[in-house]
């Protein structure tokens, strides 16, 4: 199985001809389409879905409700809730959480799905920790409705055998990421490495 990072939240997983897109927002490439016929949404914000590119490809979306009142055309919603186990992309997946972190005064308040995706577990903007067992975490870098040491007790928390950074975009390419990236190569007791825009890394 393969993971391929893209700008901020985007990831793609490939596995033979199976391919499966996480959060394609506004910051991610085009490339991360190629091939792909199904897309995961966890929440409503546009750094984590881009309606127009949406609208503009032959794709099936599966996310919260509230990502129809977006302006998604036609019936390429499939609404999924918290605990709910279906298919994509022809990979196995169960949805979990349900509601996104808070960043300030119970703001923003909007609904937030995390996937596990045969033991990758994507959690969009919350730190909701699964019950089930998750082999890679993709852990949020930089947002601001955390900080770094809460990114930290979400590592150790979910206990992964790795984790790779996403929803990093607000970090300098330089200073902020050595700073995350260090702390959490420092503490987060698992095997963490970046993984460069573009590239991807084989999960064994």
């Amino acid at each position: 199985m393969r993971l391929v990072k893209f700008t901020h939240a985007c990831v793609r997983i490939e596995d033979g001809d199976r391919r499966l897109l996480i959060d394609p927002g506004v910051w991610a490439e085009d490339e991360a389409f190629d091939g792909v016929t199904d897309v995961l949404v966890t929440h409503e914000h546009d750094d984590h879905i881009d309606v127009e590119r949406i609208n503009s490809r032959d794709v099936r979306v599966f996310g919260p409700q509230t990502v129809r009142d977006l302006g998604i055309e036609g019936d390429v919603l499939t609404p999924v809730a918290a605990g709910d186990v279906f298919t994509a992309g022809g990979f196995s997946v169960t949805a979990v959480g349900g509601a996104h972190a808070e960043i300030y005064e119970g703001l923003p308040g909007c609904a937030n799905l995390g996937y596990l995706v045969e033991g990758i577990y994507h959690p969009g903007d919350s730190f909701f920790v699964p019950e089930e067992p998750v082999s890679t975490l993709l852990v949020p870098a930089a947002a601001p409705w955390f900080k770094l040491s809460e990114a930290l007790d979400f590592v150790r928390a979910v206990g992964p055998e790795r984790a790779f950074p996403i929803h990093d975009r607000m970090l300098s390419a330089d200073i902020g990421f050595d700073y995350v990236d260090g702390w959490m190569e420092a503490k987060a007791n698992t095997d963490y490495a970046r993984i460069p825009i573009g590239d991807s890394v084989v999960l064994g």
